[in-house]
């Protein structure tokens, strides 16, 4: 199964949009060393890379939401505060019990779809909402 990004999930916002892009090519890059059995040196890389990414990215999208007055700002955010700490509950799995098959399938899994239904739903309300 590819992970790839969709042209769907363009939100019009070039800075969003090629965050969103990078997060998808390492979500691809997670399931290509899963096919090649090396899920568990890659997932230590993304989650190492996510821990500083998703910092700037929430970031990005929080101050782009507050400048245009944005009405579900608080929301957007509560999710972003939700992903995060299920980065931080992975990451503690990872170092308890080590990257193990499964936990490799269901980070990538948990990560994509969440990645994908925040983009649909809540990132693309930015772009209603600027228009």
């Amino acid at each position: 199964m590819a992970i790839g990004w969709r042209e769907d999930l363009l939100t019009g916002i070039d800075e969003v949009d090629t965050q969103h892009r990078e997060l998808f090519l390492r979500f691809g890059n997670l399931l290509t060393a899963c096919n090649d059995g090396k899920g568990n040196e890659e997932v230590l890389r993304l989650l190492m890379f996510l821990d500083e990414y998703v910092v700037s990215h929430f970031a990005a999208e929080e101050r782009i939401m507050r400048h245009c007055g944005c009405a579900d700002y608080l929301e957007h955010k509560r999710q972003h505060q939700k992903f995060t700490r299920d980065l931080e509950e992975l990451k503690r799995n990872v170092r308890d019990g080590g990257a193990g098959l499964s936990l490799v399938i269901s980070t990538n899994q948990m990560m994509i779809e969440w990645l994908t239904r925040h983009i649909e739903k809540m990132d693309k309300e930015i772009v209603n909402f600027l228009a």
